[in-house]
């Protein structure tokens, strides 16, 4: 008896802590980023129950992770939610005691998207500023936010006949819902799910495109839009060797050079555009940290940035944007510079540990070439001046991260294939989509993506492509929801259906909160009306839309 007792206790206390790790919701929304803080928001203002699960220690992504410098394009096209947050940004800066390293009218914001003196939003912020603004949106919501829990992607995720049940974490915790998003950058649970999807640049012949595919040897592209904003299409000076021991082949390529031929012009690959940190750097002497140099420097690896300078190059390599409070967001530029040409290919597919690797590897690169770049003889002298009074700042991330950010800028991963591909024609508006959830109007931009040896012996970069948009375009609901027979219960607002040189256009982290709010909003639909995410009403969801400030369509001068 006393067994039987025992054995009934037993099973129900782990019943009652298997019940405690399994929790049902409405909505689901993996991936904490600014898109999933987005949906989450919009879920809970439509009174549906949501849960928003961010795999790190920190929610935001890239908005809180050093993207300061707000790329958009046209300004008028974010409203809704995304709005709001710049809204509450320019509150936050109009508080004087949130000016702590610099005088409120000493700041001039000169950057891509410059904030008027009447503006009610700013559009340039550090990135402890914006985590705060999320976490007093968030606060006002009804959502329960779980921090630090990671997809099983192997064997995570239940679906049956088409819909997602439920996910599971690497802890064991699971989350049941009606509804799913997958608002992570590289499109873990879209993968998992079963849903198609693309890695890499598509052939130009594919969709009718002429950016997309290998770009060796374009120079005029077909739209211009500044075809460098700094000079030579962030590539190397002229007649840089780009073996070990100059002009040796025999000697061997210097790192970060692929073997071979870049591939033919407009034909695909499975390469993708170059990551990296965007950093947050000071020059204010009681906020700065030193550029360190890392214990596993190798001055191998930095050997043709010296080269670089040594054939003429005479420019500091980053765009330096200033932030408030004497911070900057830090980007890359030039030949040589803060992306890691070549070194991604592999992130989107990797393992966690195989992606924890190449973060660190893309940090110890970054982190070598800030010290060098201040430190190193072989740098021209004005230069070292000028990087080594600047530095990361101990009042931003982790105390113990020395002023490094946790979030590399994946600049772009997987990406969904639905029955809508948004294309290079829908960017110029040769193809307009009739069902739109938002709008983009950034210039198709595409970092480097190789780093090779021309025909003529020297160092090349391939990859880079500028091209404007001549104005605001329809980002399509089909881009955001899988094919119906793959799967009926998901949206996707970053992973989005596109080609790499439309995504290019939309990857802006503006249009990621005003897809994710329209993810959500769709979501809520579908859970009303008992339907496939397929098969809700768009003009009820337009309708929604637009009540709730989404901006749909612009009016286009002739």
């Amino acid at each position: 008896m006393k067994f039987y007792l025992t054995s009934i206790l037993f099973f129900l206390y782990f019943s009652g802590i298997f019940a405690q790790k399994s929790k049902t919701y409405d909505v689901v929304i993996y991936g904490g980023t600014s898109a999933g803080i987005a949906s989450a928001i919009q879920t809970s203002r439509m009174g549906k129950s949501v849960v928003l699960i961010e795999p790190t220690r920190r929610i935001g992504g890239l908005t809180t992770g050093g993207l300061g410098q707000t790329d958009i394009g046209n300004k008028q096209v974010i409203g809704g939610i995304s709005r709001e947050f710049y809204q509450n940004v320019r509150e936050y800066y109009d508080n004087p005691s949130n000016w702590k390293w610099q005088k409120r009218e000493d700041y001039m914001d000169e950057g891509q998207t410059r904030t008027g003196k009447e503006e009610e939003t700013m559009w340039t912020f550090e990135p402890s500023a914006a985590l705060t603004v999320y976490k007093q949106m968030l606060s006002h919501e009804k959502i329960d936010l779980v921090y630090g829990e990671r997809l099983d992607r192997e064997k995570g995720v239940t679906v049956k006949e088409g819909k997602i049940i439920s996910i599971k974490m690497e802890s064991g915790s699971g989350y049941t819902g009606k509804i799913f998003i997958d608002a992570t950058y590289e499109g873990d649970l879209m993968a998992a799910a079963g849903v198609s999807y693309r890695i890499g640049r598509e052939s130009n012949s594919e969709y009718g495109e002429t950016l997309n595919g290998v770009q060796a040897n374009k120079i005029n592209r077909t739209l211009t839009w500044t075809l460098s904003r700094n000079g030579h299409n962030h590539n190397f000076v002229n007649r840089v060797d780009p073996y070990i021991i100059k002009g040796d082949p025999e000697s061997g390529l210097l790192p970060y050079l692929i073997k071979g031929a870049p591939g033919v012009d407009g034909e695909g690959d499975k390469g993708i555009q170059a990551y990296c940190f965007r950093m947050t750097l000071t020059d204010h002497p009681d906020n700065r940290i030193p550029f360190k140099k890392p214990d596993n420097y190798d001055e191998l690896n930095y050997e043709l940035l010296f080269r670089n300078y040594e054939a003429g190059e005479t420019s500091i390599p980053w765009i330096n944007s200033p932030m408030p409070n004497r911070k900057t967001d830090t980007n890359n530029a030039r030949g040589f510079s803060t992306d890691f040409i070549g070194q991604n290919h592999t992130y989107p597919e990797a393992s966690y540990k195989e992606r924890e690797q190449m973060i660190q590897a893309h940090r110890d690169y970054q982190q070598g070439l800030m010290w060098s770049l201040a430190y190193h003889p072989r740098i021209p002298q004005k230069v070292r001046d000028e990087v080594s009074r600047w530095g990361t700042c101990k009042d931003e991330y982790e105390k113990e991260s020395n002023g490094w950010q946790g979030q590399l800028y994946i600049r772009e991963a997987r990406r969904m294939l639905s029955n809508y591909v948004m294309t290079q024609k829908n960017c110029e508006r040769i193809e307009v989509a009739n069902d739109p959830v938002g709008m983009g109007a950034y210039g198709m931009d595409s970092h480097h993506v190789q780093r090779y040896v021309d025909v003529n012996g020297f160092v090349q970069n391939e990859g880079n492509v500028e091209a404007g948009v001549p104005s605001p375009y329809p980002i399509s609901y089909r881009a955001i929801v899988p094919k119906k027979e793959e799967c009926t219960n998901l949206l996707v607002p970053i992973c989005v259906s596109s080609t790499h040189i439309a995504f290019g256009s939309i990857r802006m982290e503006p249009v990621f909160m005003v897809l994710g709010q329209s993810a959500a909003t769709a979501a809520c639909l579908a859970i009303d009306g008992k339907k496939a995410v397929q098969d809700i009403d768009y003009p009820a969801l337009q309708q929604q839309l637009l009540k709730d400030k989404q901006i749909l369509e612009v009016q286009i001068s002739k």
